[in-house]
């Protein structure tokens, strides 16, 4: 008697699958052309959303009529890291950022590097100074003085609130404008990703021709 081995027993019951290379090109050739086809339209949105943070930055900062001081003042100032950007007006990202970097040296001189926040505890005390000289009677040159004081950093405060929040927004339309650059280059990327695959598929179809005439 014949021994039986397994690869007998699995081939009498087990079907053998014929794959046939035109389907195989098919499935390729299609999946080719989805994904050729996915990458554009993502091209398309991503160059839509470029656009689109371009015009909102530029549109935006236009509107607030923001002119770099010019070339004798910066160097004053000694900002001469700035000198690239003397008398233009700011309606860019890149001039956004710049500007923001030059209120930036401004509020650090206003209350020795303290921010808005910083202030608002010793503005508070002040306050409180004055009120509590004018109960106890102190002298009109007292209270006089506590009063300059915290005006003084009332008026500090609000020079910080309000550059500091100037400076929030150059950085926030920065931002914006960074984003849109980013969408810029992977909209390129994107759209050459899909030449390449469209390549592929015709690359694909042309083979899958092939393969049909010679009955495979």
């Amino acid at each position: 008697m014949t021994a039986i081995t397994p690869n007998e027993v699995l081939g009498a019951t087990t079907p053998m699958v014929t794959v046939h290379r035109r389907t195989i090109d098919r499935i390729l050739v299609g999946s080719g052309a989805v994904v050729a086809i996915v990458l554009a339209l993502a091209g398309a949105l991503l160059t839509w959303g470029a656009s689109f943070s371009s015009d909102y930055v530029h549109d935006e900062l236009s509107s607030q009529n923001i002119v770099f001081p010019d070339a004798e003042a910066l160097k004053g100032q000694q900002r001469e890291d700035l000198l690239q950007f003397a008398g233009a007006r700011v309606d860019t990202g890149k001039e956004a950022e710049a500007y923001a970097s030059y209120i930036d040296g401004h509020l650090a001189a206003i209350a020795d590097g303290q921010t808005y926040a910083d202030l608002s505890a010793p503005e508070r005390a002040a306050k409180a100074a004055v009120t509590t000289a004018q109960s106890t009677g102190a002298s009109a040159e007292e209270i006089a003085e506590l009063q300059a004081k915290a005006t003084a950093l009332t008026g500090q405060r609000t020079s910080l609130f309000q550059g500091e929040t100037l400076r929030g927004l150059l950085l926030s339309a920065f931002a914006w404008s960074t984003v849109g650059n980013i969408a810029g280059i992977s909209a390129k990327v994107a759209f050459v990703a899909a030449g390449a695959m469209a390549l592929l598929v015709i690359a694909g179809m042309w083979h899958h021709r092939k393969v049909a005439t010679q009955g495979r």
